[in-house]
């Protein structure tokens, strides 16, 4: 089963889910802001997406600007990028959608319909 992590206020969330109801998809929703992703889950995530590890960040989210990050981002270890997402949940790009084989960041309709062959 998927899982699809996400801010319930969050209108790009919010198309994502519909999109998937609307595609018969089976999931699991989880709250990224009442259950922030672990390190351990945010490394297995970003191995899975072939993606650089900065995609992962919520770069328009207010706690993004306010921390600096992207001044700081650059100069960062993967490994202290990764313990600041895992600190707080509104730090991290949404919605995720993880697959057993594949990690899917942010709503891109094309990108999700190929993945799930919907």
């Amino acid at each position: 089963m998927l899982k699809f992590i996400c801010y319930p206020k969050c209108t790009t969330c919010q198309k994502a889910k519909k999109w998937l109801d609307d595609n018969g998809a089976e999931y699991a929703l989880r709250n990224i802001k009442e259950e922030n992703p672990t390190l351990s889950e945010l490394s297995e995530w970003y191995g899975k997406s072939g993606l650089p590890l900065k995609k992962f960040f919520n770069t328009s989210g207010l706690l993004y600007k306010s921390l600096e990050l992207k001044t700081k981002l650059p100069g960062m270890s993967e490994e202290e990028m990764l313990k600041l997402l895992a600190s707080d949940g509104m730090l991290v790009k949404r919605p995720l959608l993880i697959g057993d084989d594949f990690v899917l960041v942010g709503f891109k309709e094309a990108e999700w319909q190929e993945k799930l062959g919907k």
